[in-house]
């Protein structure tokens, strides 16, 4: 796992529910930046993290199911943060912290079959008590246990990327893949994201069934998820990251950004290299950075589609190449 940062997920697969919630905790801070682009976000602290607002760093980043009701499972990790004395500081006492935890949900009310069964405040707490610096589980949990992608099960995914030099920067992106849009070539049956064709061509009858679990689609989705990275960046570049890290989601799944999609990417950098100096190598630097977000977002999608599980009436694109 990135340095600075640790990840966890909670979720809850039983009769009625298919749901979950992801945490990412910085507990020394992190500096923050954000892109929405979807025409249907559901999101949460959002505007704290425009670089012209006061404060310069976020404790936690929440990633949810429920809808906007999810948006609920940020109040569990807050108040876990607050109960460890985590927070931007607004008194003299040790408790007198606001936890800064921003969140991002995406839509799967009624994906286990009970529309009222979503997460609460309690699944933001236990997914922050999950935390671990191990690489996090993908697939069909956390945030991603009830995603669609185009009519198959979609999922959370998760990868590094290690820029080499003389201080190596590394670049991460966790994705939950929930999009009303398709991860799937419809001429090839290929994943979008399998930019290097790893995967084997799928047959085409393996081919038919990917085109019919397509009618199958959910008309109301969205793909949420953060670009981490140890590098010292300022809010103005993290909130650059997330932009450009739309590019690799673009390269993933196609159409993106519909009004039915609330596609959010943040940005997290824990700062723990130095920070990029203000040369034309600095301005490189920074340019690979971007250049890695963008890769590591599309990876990150490939992984959320390969590691998922069937689930309900979705079945997952492994199960229907193989």
């Amino acid at each position: 796992m990135i340095s600075g940062f640790a990840i966890g997920h909670h979720q809850v697969r039983a009769p009625g529910w298919q749901t979950g919630t992801t945490v990412i905790v910085a507990e020394d801070g992190a500096t923050a930046g954000v892109d929405v682009r979807g025409g249907g976000p559901g999101t949460r602290e959002t505007d704290a993290l425009d670089p012209t607002t006061l404060t310069q760093q976020a404790h936690a980043l929440v990633l949810t199911g429920g809808s906007a009701y999810g948006l609920a499972a940020a109040d569990g990790v807050m108040q876990a943060l607050a109960e460890r004395n985590i927070g931007f500081p607004v008194g003299t006492e040790p408790h007198e912290v606001v936890p800064i935890v921003p969140a991002a949900v995406i839509f799967d009310l009624g994906r286990g079959g009970e529309f009222g069964n979503r997460p609460t405040a309690e699944f933001g707490r236990l997914a922050l008590a999950n935390a671990t610096t191990d690489d996090p589980a993908q697939g069909t949990v956390g945030a991603g246990t009830g995603a669609v992608c185009g009519g198959v099960a979609g999922g959370f995914g998760y990868t590094e990327i290690t820029i080499d030099g003389d201080q190596p920067i590394t670049v991460a992106a966790a994705a939950v893949v929930n999009a009303a849009g398709s991860a799937v070539d419809p001429g090839t049956g290929r994943l979008w994201a399998d930019r290097t064709r790893r995967l084997p061509a799928p047959t085409p009858e393996q081919c038919t069934a990917l085109s019919e679990a397509r009618t199958n689609a959910a008309s109301i989705n969205t793909t949420i998820g953060v670009i981490l990275t140890d590098a010292t960046l300022t809010k103005a570049q993290a909130n650059k990251v997330a932009q450009v890290a739309h590019d690799g989601l673009a390269r993933a799944i196609t159409p993106v950004h519909s009004m039915t999609d609330g596609d959010t990417i943040f940005c997290m950098a824990s700062g723990t290299d130095a920070p990029l100096p203000h040369t034309p190598a600095g301005v490189t630097t920074f340019n690979t950075i971007l250049e890695k977000a963008a890769e590591a977002f599309t990876e990150a999608c490939l992984n959320a589609m390969t590691h998922a599980e069937s689930h309900g009436r979705w079945q997952s694109y492994t199960a229907l190449t193989t």
